[in-house]
């Protein structure tokens, strides 16, 4: 399943994105995510908890798939 989150500013940090969405319940389990290797950025395994994504990226983790669109485009 597919859905748009739209970024306020310029970015927003990984773990932030997966709380926001609802697809974790904390920061640390966040972070237990992507330490396991279960979140993919562009279709590629991402290793760093708090990376930088902007609009343009897609995000996959348990089934769901984010594409990050700016504010005012979602």
């Amino acid at each position: 399943m597919s859905q748009n989150f739209a970024v306020r500013g310029d970015h927003i940090q990984l773990d932030q994105l997966l709380k926001t969405l609802g697809l974790v319940d904390s920061g640390g389990a966040a972070h237990a995510a992507v330490e396991a290797g279960q979140v993919q950025v562009d279709g590629k395994v991402e290793s760093r908890k708090r990376a930088k994504l902007r609009p343009g990226q897609r995000v996959s983790f348990a089934g769901e798939t984010v594409v990050l669109v700016a504010e005012g485009e979602a």
